[in-house]
């Protein structure tokens, strides 16, 4: 039984003694303090007045002026906001990918703003990656590959790509290929979807429909700390923004290391139990077209999934397939290594040690040459080369739910991982996270609508079933 604590004053809580094991539940009441804020830009606040966590084992960690309810748990005190939202919330989503654009898009559409924190320096998008180098104009998808459409809710948004000739069917020739060369076509009851220019101009388009949302970038959101009723994202300690709640959409050890002293232990849990592969993606450009092989089609390949090469899971023809200038070079070349080896030369992806890297581009190029059928050494030296490790590629389980409500801290998850993996359900899970999040801000998002509201905490996780290649889903 729990035991509240009526705290009258927002500046002095006293430690009380009891004589027995009971837990203690701090209510705080703090004086109502107006939020500052701004409805069209970004807030950004200054150090000095950032909340402080208490160094005394007597005060919370969280500073006694928080309109809020700590509960302790085992790892961490949960949050929970008891005061009504605002009329007019502000939410801050962490993550620029397709899952945490699209929720800012169907935030809007509900009448919601919202900020987007993203760690892209060369644009948004995060798998949807594509990369442009000149002089020559060589292009790449390095993440997404391609996509299909089954679900009516994200055909919506692909016909709106379509008719604005940002998206395409791929016709090019995909398949499966054995190592030593020997090619066999795929037939597909789904087109496939690729965009005209690449994958990342998808997300300037979300983007472009948007009047509602900001955008931070590059910006690493290092700590989420609830004070005052308001969720503070903070960078580096030195730049702090605030919101009525959070969404976190993205994955990995990143998103592990800020959720664990949040105040959310229940969706750090949850976070906690997915399992990630590591890919490593090779962008090689050749002087001559690669001598891949034929297929029945009369015309070679543009993609395949590659089996039963150790270094290599996935090959793609970026020339034809992006290019309207086919028949020239150089050629693009986007390789994907296995989960095996991505976990064998697993590596800091933000600071990848020069012999790693001459290492795992050495072993994929062997790999395509062992594709391919050809023999060792025999494959022509690349003119350009550049490696990228995806350290949270492709999820191995799944709680198979679109997204991860946390009420009682007004915190949410959302992303591909959550379904599968695959653009449709980063878009899926996105546009469920805003619906989600709208209906409880509708409902007030007052504490007894906490349990109406909560979702996914307690799912159960699955394995994923597939071949493993390792790929960058589609």
């Amino acid at each position: 039984m729990a035991l509240p604590i009526n705290v009258s004053s927002p500046c002095v809580i006293r430690a009380l003694k009891t004589h027995d094991s009971k837990t203690l539940t701090l209510i705080f009441n703090p004086r109502s303090a107006p939020a500052f804020r701004n409805p069209r830009n970004i807030i950004l606040m200054q150090a000095q007045n950032s909340p402080s966590p208490r160094k005394s084992p007597r005060r919370s960690s969280y500073g006694s002026s928080r309109r809020s309810i700590l509960k302790k748990s085992f790892t961490q005190e949960q949050v929970v906001f008891s005061a009504p939202v605002s009329d007019d919330p502000m939410v801050g989503i962490i993550g620029g990918g397709m899952a945490g654009l699209v929720c800012a898009l169907y935030l809007e559409k509900r009448g919601i703003r919202s900020t987007v924190f993203d760690t892209g320096i060369h644009g948004l998008g995060g798998r949807m990656g594509t990369r442009v180098v000149e002089p020559g104009h060589l292009i790449f998808d390095h993440g997404a590959q391609f996509f299909t459409v089954s679900d009516p809710r994200f055909s919506e948004l692909v016909n709106k790509w379509i008719q604005n000739g940002l998206v395409c069917r791929w016709q090019g020739t995909v398949g499966e290929l054995e190592a030593g060369g020997q090619f066999v076509p795929l037939t597909s009851s789904s087109p496939r979807y690729i965009g005209v220019g690449g994958m990342r101009p998808l997300a300037d388009s979300i983007l472009s429909e948007t009047s509602m949302v900001e955008v931070v970038r590059p910006c690493w959101i290092s700590k989420l700390e609830p004070y005052n009723g308001m969720w503070y994202l903070s960078e580096k300690e030195n730049q702090q923004w605030q919101s009525d709640a959070v969404v976190i959409a993205h994955n990995g050890k990143c998103a592990n290391r800020l959720l664990a002293s949040s105040g959310l232990p229940r969706v750090a849990g949850q976070m906690k139990r997915l399992e990630l592969s590591s890919i490593w993606a090779l962008l090689a450009a050749f002087e001559d077209p690669l001598p891949v092989p034929d297929s029945s089609s009369a015309f070679p390949l543009e993609g395949a999934f590659v089996k039963g090469v150790d270094a290599v899971s996935w090959m793609a023809n970026n020339s034809k397939k992006l290019s309207s200038d086919q028949g020239r070079g150089p050629h693009c070349w986007t390789f994907f290594s296995t989960a095996a080896f991505g976990k064998r030369n697993k590596v800091p992806q933000e600071n990848i040690p020069n012999a790693t890297a001459e290492k795992v581009k050495t072993s994929m190029l062997e790999g395509v040459e062992i594709a391919l059928g050809l023999s060792k050494g025999s494959l022509q030296r690349p003119l350009y080369t550049r490696l990228q490790l995806w350290g949270a590629a492709v999820p191995r389980n799944s709680p198979s739910i679109p997204c991860i409500f946390d009420a009682q801290g007004r915190a949410g998850i959302c992303g591909d991982w959550l379904l599968g993996s695959s653009l449709e359900a980063a878009a899926i899970s996105g546009m469920a996270m805003a619906n989600h999040m709208a209906d409880y801000f509708q409902s007030g998002g007052v504490v007894r609508a906490a349990d109406e509201f909560s979702v996914g905490l307690q799912n159960e996780f699955r394995q994923l079933q597939g071949h493993d290649i390792g790929r960058i889903d589609n």
